[in-house]
């Protein structure tokens, strides 16, 4: 039975100093260059990604275009409206509608709804930090997403010590 990879990945620290609404809150300074760690941490660690889904908040999507620039082949994006201040079993549903032709996929979103869809997907809780990745891998189909389906391959956020790889 084949695995399937999900990267999730907060976006990075925002900037609250400018009274935007919530959705086009930027990226403070800090935000940047955690989200470029990011990025070089995956280029290093995962050899490529099939679809990131990304939340529509200025701040994913600026996340997103940070991460993906450290990339040696930054994947097709898809602005996905329901990862916008998600639940985990709004982001539970997102996962197992995804084609089972996609091996990898990166989600940016938002927390609580990260944190609590790692918890659901590997039955851990791990902090994610503005920035921070947790790395899944997932038996069978996404549609057989569930509780305790998954394992978790890797936690944090960079720079070092970054997230640290679990088991083989």
């Amino acid at each position: 039975m084949s695995s399937r990879t999900l990267i999730l990945l907060r976006h990075g620290k925002s900037d609250w100093s400018t009274g935007d609404p919530d959705v086009r809150r930027p990226l403070a300074d800090r935000g940047r260059r955690q989200a470029a760690d990011s990025g070089r941490w995956l280029a290093a660690h995962v050899d490529h990604v099939d679809v990131a889904l990304v939340s529509p908040a200025e701040r994913t999507s600026t996340t997103w275009d940070l991460v993906s620039a450290e990339l040696p082949t930054p994947p097709p994006v898809r602005m996905e409206e329901r990862a916008y201040a998600a639940t985990a079993g709004t982001l539970l549903d997102l996962v197992r509608n995804l084609p089972d032709d996609l091996g990898k996929v990166v989600l940016v979103g938002h927390n609580p709804g990260l944190e609590d869809l790692v918890e659901t997907l590997t039955g851990r809780w791990v902090l994610m930090k503005t920035s921070g990745l947790a790395v899944v891998e997932l038996r069978g189909s996404w549609s057989s997403a569930g509780r305790a389906s998954a394992e978790l391959r890797a936690s944090g956020r960079p720079p070092p010590p970054g997230p640290k790889l679990l088991g083989g």
